[in-house]
């Protein structure tokens, strides 16, 4: 076993099946040394988690929802590089978007649900420019929907 996927079973992370898309685009594009990870929703194994942050959705959802965008963002980078995630050298930057309110305020509190789990799965490697903004809305009334760039070897 890997020390990332050691790492992602002690944290007791079930890399899902990468999704497959729902619309005319790939998943995932490698180009060069890259690999840019189409945006993933907050879906779990339980299903969709749905709704507006502000709203219906409080700020601990929101951070699950988050959470599990990383989680799928991680199985497509898994499939990008063949099954082996030492192939990872670097989460260069998450894109992500947040179903909320015009009120609504705390989109980087949200999102640290992905980003903490790219540092625990790899390290500093995990460490990542992003963004993290509003959106009125995004498909399927996910909660949260996030894209990704990484670096392999």
């Amino acid at each position: 076993m890997s020390s990332i996927e050691a790492r992602l079973s002690e944290l007791g992370v079930v890399l899902p099946a990468p999704a497959a898309p729902v619309a005319n685009y790939v998943p995932f594009v490698v180009t060069g040394n890259r690999v840019f990870i189409s945006g993933q929703v907050s879906i779990t194994p339980d299903g969709l988690i749905t709704g507006k942050l502000g709203a219906d959705v409080d700020l601990e959802t929101g951070i699950e929802a988050a959470r599990a965008c990383g989680v799928n963002l991680i199985a497509q980078v898994k499939a990008a590089c063949g099954g082996d995630l030492e192939r990872v050298a670097r989460v260069v930057k998450l894109g992500a978007f947040v179903n909320a309110t015009p009120d609504f305020a705390d989109h980087p509190k949200v999102i640290n649900g992905a980003s903490d789990l790219m540092v625990d799965v790899f390290g500093d490697k995990g460490r990542h420019a992003r963004a993290a903004v509003g959106a009125p809305s995004l498909p399927m009334n996910a909660a949260v929907e996030i894209d990704g760039v990484f670096e392999i070897d």
